[in-house]
């Protein structure tokens, strides 16, 4: 693509300087090119998206202003409902599934320009770890095609590192924004629980998932965040907080800013060239006008807690959540069968994937009647401890700094077949959700193999302005190098 930004694309398109239908041709020409072997896209929307950039043209011509992602090629994680566009969750049971209306994510970028070139693969709704998952095939990482590029936005975050699309939506629920775009070398943002409305996301757990935007820099970040934020009458959850000028936000630097360093997320089973990736991030920080400081997360921070917790609490609400899947009213149905609870049972077993089916089972087992207290209940009491923990921290700080993974991307295939080696690759990144806290992994760093790392910037509920700021501060001095 000739233009590698959405800000820089919108102000050419707006200015008259280049087309939004130009601009969707590169993405798609870019889709022909790579995608064959990286599989980002499940579904490309090439006849739509070509309407879209015409269209959007047409009102430039016109004098209008079509909005502040016009022409942007925007890629969409198919989690997310899209209009007359199928949204399958990565899933063989919703392989043929068109909604009839737009998640006001998707809906909102659509009326600020932006143009949905496809629907993005991803674990099966949203699972795992490495996008190895997915009903239908797994994602490759744009740097090195025998790795994953993570999960469970792996299709969004692999779109934007290949040049498929100059920005993306994701969703996450443990970390599958942040640690995919680690992988991949892009910039990923997990907004605060609330910050971006849920109405049209498919449902993995509720009371964690957050959709947010994933961008090869900051500004773009900052300027998707913008569009998709706000209250939403549609989504209870909700929060009524003004939006701010994420943008904007970004000229005030970091001066005066104090940065925590978690003692337990630089313990045993770091990769050393992670941390001092991480490390170099902090010293950006320090440089641009921020003061470090060590701080500790006890709960939080302790992968005993947070991911036994993590894991409970999502496979409860997962299991709850997919019980809409039965073939009754949409999706995948089984034929041949003799009565309802064969239909059930062999729709199910046949559209659902291994690690769903896992998530499902152990989710039911730890909410039923004398396991509730004993898993799901202490798990909610752990999460209350770990919310504490940032709240005590963020007394002392502004922002927190850490590693988004243990390791760089490793080897599809390398842990498909160990679960528990699979869910300890969210060691840094789960106990955010359950704080509900919002978090941006930027890119500090590379291995010696050249495999990008990201760092993880942590603030106070509903301040992605500071998080914006402090990302923006450890691109501006280091960048990816």
């Amino acid at each position: 693509m000739s233009i590698h930004t959405a800000y820089e694309l919108r102000e050419k398109v707006l200015n008259g300087e280049a087309s939004a239908e130009g601009a969707v041709w590169d993405a798609l020409d870019r889709i022909g090119e790579r995608d064959g072997e990286v599989r980002a896209y499940l579904t490309v929307d090439r006849e739509g998206a070509l309407r879209q950039g015409t269209e959007i043209d047409r009102r430039v011509r016109q004098g209008e202003r079509p909005g502040s992602l016009a022409g942007v090629p925007v890629a969409v994680k198919d989690v997310l409902c899209t209009r007359g566009l199928r949204t399958t969750c990565g899933s063989r049971i919703l392989h043929n599934f068109v909604p009839p209306y737009d998640a006001t994510c998707v809906a909102r970028i659509r009326a600020a320009g932006g143009v949905i070139v496809g629907k993005t693969n991803c674990d099966e709704f949203a699972m795992g770890s490495s996008t190895e998952n997915s009903g239908f095939f797994p994602t490759r990482n744009p740097h090195d095609l025998e790795r994953v590029p993570g999960g469970s936005s792996g299709g969004s975050a692999a779109a934007v590192a290949a040049g498929e699309a100059l920005a993306a939506l994701g969703t996450d629920t443990g970390g599958s924004i942040r640690q995919p775009a680690s992988f991949c070398g892009v910039v990923g943002l997990k907004p605060t629980y609330g910050r971006v409305s849920r109405y049209g996301l498919v449902a993995y757990a509720c009371s964690l998932d957050q959709a947010g935007p994933m961008t090869g820099d900051v500004r773009d970040a900052a300027l998707l965040l913008s569009v998709i934020a706000g209250r939403d009458a549609q989504d209870a959850t909700s929060a009524d907080v003004p939006v701010g000028d994420y943008v904007g936000a970004l000229k005030r630097g970091v001066e005066g800013l104090r940065a925590g360093l978690p003692k337990e997320y630089f313990a045993e089973g770091l990769d050393p060239e992670v941390k001092a990736a991480v490390m170099r991030a902090a010293g950006a920080l320090e440089r641009a006008g921020a003061t470090l400081c060590d701080v500790s997360l006890p709960v939080a921070g302790h992968p005993e807690y947070a991911i036994s917790a993590y894991y409970i609490v999502a496979m409860a609400e997962a299991s709850a959540n997919l019980a809409r899947f039965d073939g009754v009213k949409y999706g995948h149905r089984t034929e041949g069968f003799r009565d309802l609870l064969e239909m059930y049972c062999k729709t199910r077993s046949e559209g659902f994937g291994t690690e769903v089916k896992r998530r499902v089972m152990l989710g039911t087992y730890a909410l039923s009647a004398g396991y509730y207290d004993a898993y799901y209940l202490k798990a909610q009491r752990v999460r209350t401890l770990i919310r504490r923990d940032f709240e005590r921290v963020f007394e002392a700080c502004d922002l927190l700094l850490s590693p988004v993974a243990p390791t760089p991307a490793f080897r599809a295939g390398e842990k498909v077949s160990d679960p528990l080696q699979m869910y300890l690759s969210d060691i840094y990144t789960v106990a955010i959700n359950l704080a509900g806290i919002p978090g941006v992994s930027v890119p500090c760093g590379r291995s010696k193999a050249g495999l990008p790392i990201g760092a993880q910037v942590l603030g106070r509920p509903f301040e992605e302005e500071t998080v914006l700021r402090g990302a923006y501060a450890v691109e501006q001095e280091i960048g990816g190098q």
